[in-house]
């Protein structure tokens, strides 16, 4: 009987098209809609590998719906929320992508400036309306991004440089702070100049964030850090939701503290909180960070080697818990 794999998404055709040479797929076929735990469950009970994107929550109760369960595959460059423990005492491999997502994840931070310094959505919404203040109106002031200072949180890693190249072409000064800094030639290269964690939130007039979720940045910008910054300043995140203190957010936001954000990942997603719904000076989009056509397609092709591998009886190239091999033999 040839294999079968459930992914919880569509995903590239190229990438469903060679696993369907191999095993019976089946997928949920709505973009819009995310897995619920029951029907993760359904899923795993009937089928012998999963193939999950960033935002499904694989547990421990997933993982044992299926004692005969071959691979949790996955489309993440890290595990997040997936029990890697318990799939681990199962000996069942847990595949991930290589940190291939740095230059699209880079243009999404500034799409995201550029959009709320400049007011873009805003100015898209009056012009749907039916309303043009006309072309030298006040009504739409808004923050000019060249020749600014942009603060990088985590600024030392793939993606923070990255968004310090495209900060260059608007002569930007680029600040950055990390727990270990980098060598001085490093800086020089990528054209970054590093100072104290308070200084850069002082000093900054759009702070982005580029570090990893970890129990130790959990909460890194709450009420303390966001009263630092100046109250013409703006908070890019594209990082991790949990990284910022939401609610501290919001407050600093309401009483204009701040003057606005520009968020793609959120602290309880694909929840987000109605007050930021409703806050003009906030620009929201659904974590499209890797949202690349051209991307996702390799993306999902890394899922299918990996899957490939698993069903040949070979050792994943991209896997997680590669311990359940060495045990195995």
């Amino acid at each position: 009987m040839r294999p079968r794999i459930f992914i919880t998404q569509p995903v590239a055709p190229s990438a469903i098209e060679r696993l369907r040479a191999v095993a019976e797929v089946n997928l949920n076929p709505d973009s819009a809609h995310i897995a619920t735990k029951d029907e993760l469950l359904e899923a795993v009970r009937r089928h012998d590998i999963l193939f999950c994107l960033l935002h499904d929550r694989v547990d421990s109760d997933v993982i044992a719906a299926n004692p005969n369960l071959r691979a949790v595959a996955s489309m993440k460059i890290t595990p997040s929320d997936i029990d890697v423990e318990a799939a681990t005492a199962r000996r069942i491999p847990v595949t991930v992508i290589p940190a291939i997502v740095t230059e699209a994840t880079a243009d999404i931070s500034f799409a995201l400036l550029l959009a709320v310094a400049r007011r873009v959505i805003e100015g898209d919404r009056l012009v749907r309306a039916g309303i043009f203040p006309g072309a030298q109106s006040s009504h739409l002031l808004g923050a000019w991004v060249h020749g600014k200072v942009i603060g990088l949180i985590g600024g030392g890693g793939r993606i923070g440089r990255a968004v310090a190249k495209r900060a260059r072409g608007f002569s930007m000064r680029a600040l950055y702070w990390t727990p270990r800094r980098k060598p001085e030639s490093e800086e020089q290269e990528a054209g970054l100049t590093y100072v104290p964690f308070d200084q850069l939130l002082a000093e900054s007039d759009f702070v982005s964030i580029h570090t990893p979720l970890t129990p130790e940045t959990r909460h890194q910008i709450g009420a303390r850090e966001l009263g630092l910054m100046k109250p013409t300043a703006f908070l890019i995140n594209t990082a991790r939701g949990p990284i910022v203190d939401e609610a501290a957010l919001i407050r600093a936001l309401a009483e204009r503290r701040i003057a606005g954000a520009g968020l793609d990942v959120f602290e309880h997603e694909p929840r987000v909180d109605p007050a930021l719904l409703a806050m003009p000076n906030v620009v929201l989009t659904p974590h499209l960070g890797s949202a690349v056509r051209e991307l996702r397609e390799v993306m999902a092709n890394v899922v299918v080697d990996n899957i490939l591998a698993v069903l040949d009886g070979r050792r994943p190239p991209n896997c997680w818990n590669p311990e359940i091999y060495a045990a195995s033999r």
